[in-house]
């Protein structure tokens, strides 16, 4: 397999609850390096940018809104198969519908508030990779 990266983020939800750390040593003990990190607190139009993708959908000011309602953690993690990888340790977007001991699981508390982000394809991580991280030459 390929080494890959992709982009996570903690969210404002888990930073305000003090869960980073215990998100961190997750992505630790399976084995992603973190590659580059960066506390932002997104402005409304950041994140709108961000999550253009979703312009149409019903969510979107909720989300945005959200998204730019603290710090974020945004970190680059490195692994085989890390995108894959790492939506398994997260658990499905719904808390209530993840498995046991995955991140949104254990921190999560609705559909939005769910506490992390990842890419969901190479094609995505570059596009929020280059987003976060425009002109840094990541090693």
């Amino acid at each position: 397999m390929a080494i890959e990266r992709t982009l996570t983020i903690i969210k404002p939800d888990a930073m305000a609850a003090g869960h980073a750390g215990d998100i961190i040593r997750l992505f630790e003990a399976n084995h992603f390096k973190i590659v580059a990190a960066r506390l932002v607190h997104l402005t409304k139009k950041e994140a709108e940018g961000f999550y253009a993708v979703h312009v149409d959908k019903p969510f979107f000011d909720s989300l945005t809104a959200f998204m730019s309602s603290g710090p974020a953690l945004v970190m680059v993690l490195e692994a085989e198969n890390v995108i894959a990888r790492l939506r398994e340790v997260m658990g499905a977007t719904d808390p209530a519908k993840a498995a046991p001991g995955t991140i949104r699981k254990l921190y999560g508390s609705s559909l939005e508030r769910n506490c992390v982000h990842g890419s969901d394809a190479l094609q995505t991580a570059a596009f929020e990779i280059g987003y976060f991280f425009p002109g840094v030459e990541l090693i």
